[in-house]
Parts: C-alpha cells; structure tokens; sequence
C-alpha cells in the first residue's frame, strides 16, 4: 500500500489508498480550460492530466496570437501522489471546488501566465460515455462542465497583455478511462475499422450558458448527447435539460467544422443558434492525438519543451491536425449574440457529411 495527500481527504471510491483508482491500465483525471475576448481573439487554453496507473502526469499552456499558437508542454513522473498539480512551470491551484480555480506558468522559454477562473453556474453532468470497440472499453468515462469568466494576464516572449475585459470561456474536468499512453500493438480480431464523430459547442450567452455535445456512429445516430441551459447565478437544481441537433458544414478539403445550426428543444435557451467561425486552435497543442505529446506518455522524470504551430501552414487532414476548437460567434433565432467554441474530431467515414473514407475531406 501507498499512502500520499489524498488519504487525509475524505474521497476514497475504493478500500485502497486513493493512489489505486480500480485496475484499468487507461484510467484518467483531467483538467481543461480554455478562454478568449468578447470578439473571439486572444484564445488560450490550459490542460492536465493525472493517468495514476502509469504514473504519469503531464500538462500543456497554449496562446494564439497572430496565427500562431505557442505551446508549452510539460511531462513529469507522478511518483503516485495525485493531490500535487504541478508539471513543470504549469500548475493549477483550486481556490473554491467548482466555482474559482487559479493556472499558473512559470517563466518558460518565454512563455508565462497567471489566470484566475470563476464559474458563471454550477457545473452541468454530462451523461456518462461509455463506448466499446469489439470486446474492449474504449471510453468510460464521467465529465463535468461550466462556463465562466478570467482575469489575469498571458506573456509570450515578453509581451505580456492583461486579459481584455469580458474574457470568457469554458472549463471542464473528466475522468475515467480513455486510450492514453504508448498504443496496445495488439489488434482485437472482432473489432471494426475504428472510427468516431463528436462535437461539443459550449456557448457564453450574456444572460446564461448555453452547451450542447453530441457523439454519432458513422450513421449519424447519436450515442451520448445532451443539451443544457445554465442562466447566470444557477444552482444544480435551476440548470435546465433538454435535446439539440447540429446541421454542420465542413470547410473544403478539411474535416474542420465552417459554422452550423443548433437547433433545441431547451427550457430558457434559444431555439435555434447560428454558429460562425472567427478563428481556429489546434487540439494537438494539448496533446490530443499529437504523436509526440499524447496523453500519458512516458517522456521521463521531467521534460519541458516548446512549440510553435503556424496555423496556416498545417495539412488539415494529417491524422493529429483532425481535432479542432473554433471560436465562433453565435447568434440566436431571436437576435440573442454569444461566443463560444465548436469543437470536433471526425475520424473514419461518416456518411451524413459525405466523408467515404478514413480520411477524406468534405468536397
């Protein structure tokens, strides 16, 4: 047995010490955050990932600015001590659980920042995602989301600007089990071509929040979904629940999302938003799907890197350039303005958008 911080909380889901989370080699405990002006510039977001059973903690900081998105990541040996959120220069302290929480970067190869965030409502329950390919989990996992509001400010290679005023955004925290760490070699016989559809659209209306996800099969049919309307000030019991439907359109050549209609079925929230792109960040800048920063790797007891990704000299249809944020602007039926981010990963044919093959893009 391994004692560390969390045995003196009272979170135990097991008989062990909180450094055992059950026997799944590909359990997970995530932090994610992104934020952006009222006018959709200046988008930033901030990761962390806990994978207790291969004793692997990672984190990652990137910035937009001027088409570039500047990253830093960061991987560290976890020791099994999972109550310390600190990799490298990047670290997130909680101020109040679920509504303020603070990120930190360290002056590191000229990057830094200091970030405060406070929550808008209580954080919406998604549905639980379970999923399996063949024989296997593939996903089983719980996330929480909210909506709020920064302060603070970035610094990227000495020019540091403070946070405009009404910098919003979307945080979320996730846990369970996801593919993570080196890929298993070995194929299952009964398992299908893989292949996945999922679209989440958290939107800052100025009286409320507004969220919608969905996750098809290559049909089109919905597997887990959940439209929620969450109005300033909301308590757990005030947050509303209800169904939504996505008409999107891809950008040419691309399996990036150029805009859509949301319509809902949602007490309090719009019937119908319209969703406009105003810039793009790039998922692989916190490790999702990036080949040499994925989730979980083994980078050794401390490694520390940065990056520089020119937005418009990437091939969009290379494998770790799929999964995508869009900061859209976001109007309502009624004339109601918002800002949001649409985020989506198309992987394998999905017939709805005319997607044939592993990796076409739209015509």
């Amino acid at each position: 047995m391994v004692l560390s911080r969390g045995d003196e909380y009272p979170i135990h889901q097991t008989p062990e010490p909180v450094a055992y989370c059950g026997t799944d080699r590909n359990f997970y405990d995530r932090y994610f955050f992104n934020g952006y002006a009222p006018d959709g510039s200046g988008f930033f977001a901030l990761a962390l990932g806990v994978y207790p059973h291969l004793d692997v903690m990672d984190a990652h900081f990137n910035v937009v600015r001027d088409g570039v998105q500047h990253c830093i990541h960061a991987s560290r040996e976890l020791n099994m001590e999972r109550m310390d959120l600190i990799v490298g220069p990047i670290r997130i302290e909680v101020i109040e659980p679920l509504h303020k929480l603070r990120l930190i970067v360290d002056e590191c190869e000229g990057i830094s920042a200091d970030l405060v965030f406070t929550s808008r409502a209580f954080a919406i329950e998604e549905p639980r995602f379970t999923h399996r390919i063949g024989p296997r989990a593939f996903m089983d996992y719980t996330r929480m989301t909210q909506n709020g509001h920064y302060e603070g400010w970035i610094s990227t290679d000495g020019d540091r600007r403070e946070l405009a005023e009404g910098t919003g955004g979307t945080r979320d925290r996730s846990w369970g089990v996801r593919p993570i760490g080196a890929r298993d070699s070995q194929p299952m016989p009964s398992a299908p071509m893989p292949g996945f559809f999922w679209q989440w659209t958290p939107i800052n209306f100025a009286d409320g929040s507004l969220f919608f996800h969905v996750n098809n099969d290559e049909h089109g049919r919905a597997w887990n979904t959940r439209a929620a309307w969450a109005p300033d000030g909301a308590t757990a019991s005030d947050i509303r629940e209800g169904h939504g439907s996505m008409r999107t359109r891809l950008a040419p050549g691309t399996r990036w999302p150029s805009g859509g209609t949301l319509s809902l079925a949602v007490p309090g929230a719009p019937e119908q938003v319209t969703l406009e792109p105003l810039s793009r960040f790039q998922m692989r800048g916190l490790g999702y799907t990036d080949p040499d920063w994925g989730h979980g790797l083994h980078h050794g007891p401390l490694k520390v890197e940065r990056e520089d990704i020119e937005l418009d000299q990437l091939d969009p249809l290379e494998p770790q350039n799929l999964h995508v944020q869009m900061p859209m602007r976001v109007t309502g039926g009624a004339g109601e303005e918002g800002i949001g981010v649409f985020e989506q990963l198309i992987i394998g044919p999905f017939s709805p958008l005319g997607l044939g093959e592993f990796l076409d893009g739209a015509s």
